[in-house]
Order: C-alpha cells, then structure tokens, then sequence
C-alpha cells in the first residue's frame, strides 16, 4: 500500500506448542485513497482449539471485506459498519459455542480491529485483552482491557502495581465463543499524518513497559518498514528472554 508503512510478527513463544494468535491485513484503493482492515485475534482453548477461534473471526472479517466493503463501495465512517459487524460477531459468537458444546471443549478469542483510511479516518471494534495503541511522541491506548484485573482497578479495588503482581491477570470477563452475552468497544478516531497504530496481543505487552513501548516504536524514530520490522522482532526476543510464556504478535501500520 502506497499510504501506509506495515510491519507485522507473531512468535509461537517460549512455551506453548501452537501458535493461537491470528493476524488480518487487508487493503484496497478507492476513488480517494486506500482503506486497511488490520486485526489481531487471541484465541484460547486447548492445543489447536484457541487457533480455531481466532482464525474463524479474521477470517470472517476478511470475507466482509472483500464482499461486503469493497463490493458495495462503503466508506470506513458508514453508520452501517458497526451494526454489520455486531451481527458478524454474534453469529461467530454462537458458532463457537455450539461447537464447543458439541465437541465438550471450551474454545474463545479475543478480537481487536481496526478500518483505517489513508486519511487517517478510523473505526475500531474490541473485545478481550488484545489491545490497540496509538503512537506518536506519546503512548496512547485505545482500547479498554474486558479483564477482571482492569475492572478492579476503574473500581478502585486494585493499583496498578497490585495489578502486576497478580495472578488473575488474564481472567476475561469477554471474549469471542465462551458466553452468550458480550459488549464489544466500537469507537471512531482520526489520526494525524505521521501518527502510528500497534495492535497487539497481550503476550507481546506484559513483559514490557510502555516507556519502552513509546520509545521503540516511535514513529518518528522508524522511518521504514524495515526499520519497524526489525524492532518488532526485537521486541519479541525481549519479552521471551524475560520468560513470556504467551503467543507474542503486533500489528504496526503508519499513515506516510
């Protein structure tokens, strides 16, 4: 794509047999630009069962895509959008359900995506611990963790350095295949020219801090995608030489 830098890696990581993250880049030109859908899914379930999760959903996104959003020439502020992908989550949502009750397995994905224009328009749709970030001189997330940890911190029953420290950290309060009930984040956003997104999966996020986040993949330090490919994997070594055990993936994309 002539409008954006992209980077992109995922890592198996240090403990887990199979890689249960799943990743989406999709783009195509329009009258006025280029649009980008990019996601990045969590899956959870034994052995292959987490990557079933997680590559149902992005390949469902995919499909919308390319049959439903170019074919019908719709346009990343479209009030159908979120709606289109409401119902696209519920149907998957009771799928993996049925399938696991079926199978007598528990099977479930986090999702976090993000529709972005060359104009730097954008519309995200969220659910789980995946997260999404925006970068420029700062770290922003945009993203709310559904997680039992971030709920007792907004409550004010837990800090932040309490939070590191324990245990239930990766207890989901929602994802994608385990209940019926579930509350995606839908936002819209613009970003400025120069301005980065990351996405990422949490094994990519826990063993680092934002500072070093921010001062990694700082836009205005990366100029290419070699360049952010290269920190990417960098990034990558570090959180498995600090001993994470999770899948480690992140999505990179700056407008030019």
């Amino acid at each position: 794509m002539k409008k954006f830098y992209i980077a992109y890696d995922t890592d198996v990581g240090i403990k887990k047999k199979t890689n249960q993250d799943s990743l989406l880049l999709k783009g195509c030109s329009e009258e006025h630009g280029e649009t980008l859908l990019i996601a990045i899914c969590d899956g959870m379930g034994g052995m292959e069962k987490g990557e079933l999760a997680s590559a149902t959903v992005v390949r469902a996104f995919s499909d919308w895509f390319e049959q439903v959003y170019i074919k019908n020439e719709m346009h990343v502020g479209d009030e159908g959008i979120r709606q289109q992908w409401q119902s696209l989550l519920e149907e998957i949502n009771g799928r993996l359900i049925r399938y696991g009750k079926e199978n007598q397995i528990q099977l479930g994905t986090t999702i976090s995506a993000v529709l972005l224009n060359s104009d730097g328009q954008y519309m995200l749709c969220h659910v789980g611990d995946t997260r999404i970030y925006t970068l420029s001189d700062t770290l922003q997330q945009l993203t709310e963790d559904h997680t039992f940890i971030a709920r007792e911190i907004k409550r004010g029953n837990m800090t932040i350095e309490e939070a590191k420290k324990d245990n239930r950290r990766n207890v989901l309060l929602q994802c994608i295949g385990v209940n019926e009930f579930f509350e995606p984040q839908y936002e819209n956003g613009r970003l400025a020219h120069g301005t980065a997104l990351l996405l990422c999966s949490d094994g990519f996020r826990h063993m680092l801090s934002e500072d070093e986040i921010s001062e990694s993949l700082n836009p205005h330090k990366n100029l290419d995608e070699a360049q952010i490919k290269e920190k990417l994997r960098e990034m990558i070594e570090w959180n498995k030489q600090r001993m994470e055990t999770d899948n480690i993936s992140a999505i990179y994309i700056k407008l030019k």
